[in-house]
């Protein structure tokens, strides 16, 4: 067999379903089936890329900090928060004693090595678990992603566990956070399950750049009360950016699963998460628009409505009737779950108003259009 034969049948291959990687100079695995490939930090756990196989662009809906300080010409960004992480046991800054004590926000485990325990593909279905021990709070964190072949579908498991002999109230987020170029001024719309909402409060901290929306105010989910005495649309970034907005919203209570969703109307491609609301009653919307149109969105699903330190969380106890911590029973283990979908929508599609997950099919619609996206979605959540 002639050297050009074997380089052929090596092109030929398919990839592997999960491999080492690297993402911005960062160790990663890479997690692949014939729909979606994820990149996963080793370090941190972040998921940090999401392209569509037979995307030309491999347009990832994913912030990319390091990227845009590249682009900017700034220093390389050499934080541990981007993509989708997880701020777990925490979630916002730290109190003074437990910066004195070595904890950082958001949590650790986004700070942390991570130890992969499983890799592999059976079955048709790519596997990739990893386990970190957060030393500080003395917790450890298991958590498996799966992907089966033919969806566009990533499941993600999580398992909290306490090392310590009591109760103890927790606070955790899923910090999903979508950049450009995905994210472009009234191009990227962004819809959930949410009711009741909220504007955060900026007592003493004017932020960087003019808020859109009245601070401290309630309101229903999209329009939310400007500075100026009219309504803002929240679902879109403005046609000039230059403003960052913090608002909080209670997902449906009637609900079981809750979601988000995040499309892009001129590249008709479409993020979307989907988890229990019993574990996540709350999603923060971080909008970090700045004129550069480097622009961020956090669709945080959490357990608490604003990234505020643990006492002000656990001290508030509930919002709009629905708790702002969540519990680990002594030397006990509490779980998460949640799939995140990646999709192209078809052409009209514009609003999404409805998400289902049943029998094994998850079906998101658009009803003024009278248009679906039908995925099968085969493992429980």
């Amino acid at each position: 067999m002639s050297k050009l034969t074997i380089a052929f049948l090596i092109l030929a291959l398919p990839a592997a379903a999960q491999r080492p990687g690297e993402f911005e100079g960062r160790q990663a695995i890479v997690a692949s089936n014939d729909k979606l490939e994820l990149i996963i930090l080793t370090n941190g756990g972040a998921m940090a890329d999401l392209v569509l196989k037979d995307d030309p662009e491999r347009l990832s809906p994913m912030w990319n900090p390091s990227r845009m300080a590249r682009e900017a010409g700034s220093a390389p960004w050499t934080g541990a928060s981007l993509g989708h992480f997880v701020c777990v046991d925490g979630f916002g800054p730290v109190s003074e004693q437990e910066r004195a004590a070595g904890l950082q926000g958001h949590g650790e485990a986004h700070r942390l090595p991570w130890e992969t325990i499983r890799s592999e593909k059976a079955a048709g279905v790519t596997t990739v678990a990893f386990r970190v021990h957060l030393p500080l709070v003395q917790e450890v964190l298991t958590r498996t992603h799966r992907l089966v072949d033919g969806e566009n579908v990533v499941y993600v498991d999580s398992e909290l566990e306490s090392l310590l002999a009591f109760d103890r109230p927790v606070v955790w987020a899923e910090h999903a956070t979508i950049g450009s170029p995905f994210l472009a001024p009234e191009k990227t719309v962004v819809d959930m399950s949410a009711t009741r909402a909220q504007t955060r409060s900026y007592p003493g901290r004017p932020g960087p750049r003019p808020h859109r929306v009245a601070p401290g105010r309630d309101f229903i989910w999209p329009m939310a009360p400007g500075v100026d005495g009219g309504v803002v649309d929240v679902r879109a970034a403005p046609a000039k950016p230059d403003s960052m907005e913090h608002t909080t919203c209670l997902m449906d209570p009637e609900r079981r699963l809750a979601w988000i969703t995040a499309l892009n109307l001129e590249k008709r491609l479409m993020l979307g998460y989907v988890f229990r609301r019993e574990e996540f009653p709350w999603v923060q919307s971080w909008d970090n628009y700045p004129p550069t149109l480097r622009l961020a969105r956090g669709l945080e699903f959490s357990t608490q409505p604003y990234d505020v330190p643990r006492r002000e969380a656990i001290s508030m106890g509930t919002l709009f009737g629905a708790p702002t911590y969540r519990w680990l029973p002594a030397k006990s283990k509490i779980e998460a779950r949640f799939l995140m979908f990646y999709v192209r929508a078809p052409e009209g599609f514009t609003k999404v108003d409805e998400v289902r997950l049943e029998n094994g099919v998850l079906t998101i619609e658009d009803r003024a259009a009278g248009k679906k996206i039908v995925l099968k979605a085969s493992l429980p959540i």
